[in-house]
């Protein structure tokens, strides 16, 4: 499972970066929060699966 959450953090990443720049773009600033919010989420996500690799290995 830890390689689909890894995955999944990968694609809130994207999604949140393509949402703030598109935000900007247009002088939207809920999306571009928005888009943070997203990107800092899998931010996290991603940062709690290396912490379990950590502890695996």
């Amino acid at each position: 499972m830890s390689g689909e959450q890894k995955a999944k953090a990968k694609m809130e990443q994207a999604k949140g970066k393509t949402k703030e720049a598109a935000g900007r773009a247009v002088g939207n600033e809920r999306m571009t929060a928005e888009g943070r919010a997203e990107k800092a989420k899998g931010d996290a996500r991603e940062a709690k699966e290396k912490t379990k690799d950590v502890f695996k290995g």
